[in-house]
C-alpha cells in the first residue's frame, strides 16, 4: 500500500479515477481489488440478511445461507494459531464460508449476538448481519490498515447502544 512515512499529512491519495490499477487488472482475484458501489454492497448484504431472497426471487437457498454462516472451525479463530494483524478479534469468533461468525460476544469483547456474520476489508470497510435483531450494516471507509483504529468494534457498540429493545 502506502510507503511508511513519518510526520506531515497522514491522509494521502493512493489512486485516482482513470489511473487506478484496479481499473485495468490483468489478474482476477476476488479478495484483491474487488470494487463496487455502496448500493451494490448493501443489496448483497440485504440478500444475505433475507436468507437468499432478492427483488427477483432467490439467489441462494435459505439452507445454503444457514450452512455458509455457521462456524466451520473446530473452535474459535484463536485456537487456530498466532494472532492476525487484522482488527478482527480472534477469541469468541469462528469462521463460516466467506465470513466471521460470533460464537461468544463476551470473548470477542464487542457487543453483538451469537451468530453475527461479518466480513471486513483491508481499508477498514465492514459489513455485518445480526440475525437475532434482523439487522444489516455496511460501513465504508478508507483507513488502512484495518488494524490502525478499532472502527468496527466502535461501530457495533454505537449501533447496539442506539437500539431500544
Amino acid at each position: 500500500m502506502n510507503a511508511a512515512q513519518t510526520g506531515g499529512e497522514t491522509l494521502r491519495l493512493t489512486d485516482l479515477h482513470g489511473g487506478s490499477p484496479f481499473e485495468t487488472a490483468d489478474m482476477m482475484s476476488g479478495g484483491g481489488g474487488l470494487v463496487g458501489t455502496i448500493d451494490d454492497y448493501m443489496t448483497f448484504t440485504e440478500m444475505l440478511r433475507r436468507r437468499g431472497a432478492c427483488k427477483d426471487g432467490f439467489i441462494l437457498s435459505p439452507k445454503t445461507l444457514d450452512f455458509m454462516m455457521r462456524n466451520h472451525l473446530p473452535g474459535d479463530i484463536a485456537s487456530m494459531g498466532p494472532q492476525s494483524f487484522a482488527e478482527q478479534p480472534m477469541e469468541g469468533m469462528g469462521f463460516g464460508l466467506g465470513g466471521a461468525v460470533v460464537l461468544d460476544p463476551a470473548r470477542a469483547r464487542c457487543p453483538g449476538s451469537v451468530g453475527d456474520f461479518s466480513w471486513g476489508g483491508m481499508a477498514s470497510t465492514f459489513f455485518w448481519l445480526d440475525p437475532e435483531l434482523d439487522l444489516s450494516v455496511v460501513f465504508f471507509t478508507q483507513l488502512a490498515p484495518s488494524s490502525s483504529y478499532p472502527a468496527r468494534a466502535e461501530l457495533k457498540a454505537l449501533v447496539h447502544g442506539a437500539i431500544l429493545q
